[in-house]
């Protein structure tokens, strides 16, 4: 079965992102055609990257970064939840993203992200860097308005009309990562 690893990529104190994320996962519960797991940055504490080898050699040599990879490597496909912070993503996410290389390649991701512009933003920085990791990003994308998906910017509230978009993105994640699957094998 296609497992599907749905990363929550903010680890501040009160974050927006766990009640985001769980809305997610809980979508994916529904789902039949692939396996979904929360993986949240918060049980993974890593340190800004020190490895001593660029992750691309994949000569890993701190435990953490192993335990990381290993769950990382577990996925086909993955689904990143993020805030926009100034014009782009977490810090803690992408320095999660930067732990590693061969763990992410020739697999799909799709992205949900939240702010006040929807934090499309972060997602197109997330693109770019997906691609430099030979991660296949997929077109449809989740974008949540602190103004019209949440109340006084905290409470989560998202509105009917981003479900279908939810579905789309559950599809094109699942169907590029089985497409993908050839590849990964090799």
């Amino acid at each position: 079965m296609t497992r599907i690893g749905i990363i929550l990529g903010s680890t501040r104190p009160g974050r927006n992102g766990k009640a985001v994320a769980d809305w997610v996962y809980g979508l994916a519960q529904e789902r039949i055609d692939a396996e979904f797991e929360l993986v949240d940055l918060a049980e993974f504490p890593l340190p800004h990257l020190d490895e001593p080898m660029p992750p691309a050699m994949n000569q890993y040599q701190n435990d953490h970064t192993k335990e990381w990879a290993e769950k990382i490597a577990s996925f086909d496909g993955y689904i990143f939840v993020t805030p926009e912070y100034n014009h782009s993503t977490s810090g803690v996410l992408k320095n999660a993203i930067d732990f590693l290389f061969a763990e992410w390649n020739n697999k799909a991701v799709g992205f949900v992200s939240y702010g006040a512009v929807g934090g499309t933003r972060a997602v197109e920085h997330l693109r770019l860097v997906a691609i430099e990791l030979m991660l296949a990003p997929v077109r449809a994308q989740v974008s949540l308005s602190l103004i019209h998906d949440f109340e006084n910017f905290s409470v989560f509230r998202p509105g009917e009309y981003q479900l279908p978009g939810v579905t789309a993105l559950f599809d094109q994640v699942i169907a590029w990562a089985d497409a993908l699957a050839p590849l990964r094998q090799k």
